[in-house]
């Protein structure tokens, strides 16, 4: 198979032509891989912002479309010729922690999921069958920034009537974070990006209020919008310290802020005591607290009467050769999110 590897952070993932297929372990399926599409979180890692790499070299990519064409020992959630959706969440199934690829006599590691290649080997507790009404090529977001987005709304917020909300980072996360916001109807619903260009697209995707980031007179707009009463929540997808420590005091005193971003390794956040002292709460979000098996569908339905225009959201597409052009591309702003179409 062909797989684009990485064999050392901080450089161009390296394009390998004949990686070898291992026997399936029980639990594992064979997939072919159709589309898979890139991540902040992904772009990390490569990038060696995650911390210390002790797999390398390695597999990469954790969310795709793709077709079953082999099946382990035990596996009974998908059978040959299904299509499905490859995610790093866990669902239901046997739960496969790794596996390993030969090239020329050199083992190269994978994980329970990855996605940047023709083929894949893959735990059954990461794949979930594809709807019949969802598109294979945008099928890749609900590996990861669709549960994970949805999921914050809809699992673990679970609207009350009348709240308001602020979002903050316009990364795949943040706009189906909106899109759930809009279907739930929150008030005031407000976004914070530090691109222009990003708080445009919010608010074509129906954000009431955009904000600037490194506006100056930040604070003093949004108790304008809220009527000096705040948010009732906040959601951090940016990835970045002071916009999560900054997001507490966005919040009214029962408020509540729920973070699913990456920041760099080692990065520490500083909060004022009194913050939480005055009732506010601040959670950390592991995919949304979504179970992909039980949520497909139903972020699948929101996104649908969203109307939300997944052609402009992907704007390019790059074959398995072109990832490190769509790598780059990703990180200089020129495409929301690159999808990588394994027929070209």
């Amino acid at each position: 198979m062909k797989a684009a590897v990485l064999f050392k952070t901080k450089s161009n993932l390296k394009i390998i032509d004949n990686l070898e297929l291992p026997i399936l372990k029980r639990g594992q399926v064979l997939v072919k891989i159709i589309y898979t599409s890139l991540c902040r979180s992904q772009i990390m890692e490569i990038e060696g912002k995650r911390g210390k790499d002790k797999f390398l070299p390695h597999c990469l990519g954790h969310e795709a479309s793709a077709k079953i064409m082999k099946v382990g020992k035990g596996v009974k959630k998908v059978k040959v010729s299904d299509f499905v959706v490859l995610t790093w969440i866990k669902c239901k199934g046997i739960d496969v922690k790794n596996t390993s690829y030969k090239y020329n006599n050199k083992q190269i590691n994978a994980g329970s999921v990855t996605t940047f290649s023709t083929y894949s080997i893959v735990s059954e507790n990461r794949v979930v069958k594809l709807p019949k009404n969802l598109n294979k090529k945008y099928a890749t977001l609900f590996g990861c920034a669709v549960p994970t987005g949805c999921g914050l709304v809809s699992n673990q917020i679970k609207y009350k009537y009348n709240k308001s909300i602020i979002i903050i980072g316009m990364g795949g996360i943040g706009i189906f974070s909106l899109i759930a916001a809009r279907y739930y109807k929150f008030k005031k619903i407000t976004v914070i990006d530090i691109d222009n260009k990003k708080l445009k697209y919010a608010k074509n995707l129906g954000a009431e209020y955009t904000l600037n980031f490194k506006d100056k007179s930040l604070i003093s707009k949004i108790k304008n919008i809220t009527n000096d009463l705040y948010f009732d929540y906040a959601i951090d997808t940016s990835g970045n310290i002071k916009a999560i420590e900054m997001s507490l005091k966005f919040i009214k005193n029962e408020g509540t802020v729920i973070f699913a971003s990456h920041p760099e390794k080692n990065k520490k956040i500083k909060i004022d005591p009194f913050e939480l002292i005055k009732g506010k709460k601040i959670f950390g979000s592991w995919g949304g607290g979504s179970n992909p098996d039980r949520d497909i569908n139903i972020f699948n339905n929101i996104i649908r009467k969203s109307n939300f225009n997944f052609k402009k959201y992907f704007s390019k597409e790059y074959s398995l050769n072109e990832i490190n052009l769509a790598i780059s591309d990703f990180n200089k702003g020129k495409v929301l999110r690159p999808i990588i179409n394994m027929r070209l």
